[in-house]
């Protein structure tokens, strides 16, 4: 990754890198957004690839009338159901927000699950489970919206 996050900085468009190893191709895109503080042209957000599979399976297909319509249906089909459009999503970046979310808070689960194994006081412990299925619940909110697709 840290050899194509530097051929990114260097080159001011969008890159779909297909990497080949043993007869096996794996596609990577970064997800880019316009940079605002005018060191250069974009700002590479995140990575996402596909796993290695032969050339005919990749799932890479050219759909959209503009390069920025190309680009994104390019990181949607990379990424997969992992940023499938949800309702009331009309852009990548609001899907990209949302995924981020969601990974911050499996974060706090594993956190807190941890927490709650280690926690010996019963009353601490209730709070801690508490908060727990407060967090699963809004996780599951994020869940059922990818699921009305």
């Amino acid at each position: 990754e840290a050899v194509l996050r530097q051929i990114d900085k260097e080159i001011p468009y969008y890159i779909l890198f297909v990497l080949e190893c043993d007869g096996k191709y794996r596609a990577v895109i970064g997800y880019k957004e316009k940079s605002v503080s005018g060191k250069s042209a974009f700002k590479v957000d995140r990575y996402y690839s596909t796993g290695w599979m032969e050339e005919a399976e990749l799932p890479v297909r050219i759909e959209g009338l503009t390069m920025d319509a190309v680009y994104e249906n390019f990181v949607r089909q990379i990424a997969g159901p992992d940023l499938g459009q949800a309702a009331g999503e009309t852009t990548l970046k609001d899907s990209v927000e949302i995924q981020k979310q969601r990974e911050q808070l499996q974060k706090q689960i594993a956190i807190l699950e941890a927490k709650i194994r280690n926690e010996k006081q019963p009353k601490k412990k209730f709070e801690l489970v508490q908060e727990l299925r407060t967090l699963q619940d809004k996780l599951g909110s994020y869940d059922s919206l990818r699921r009305k697709i």
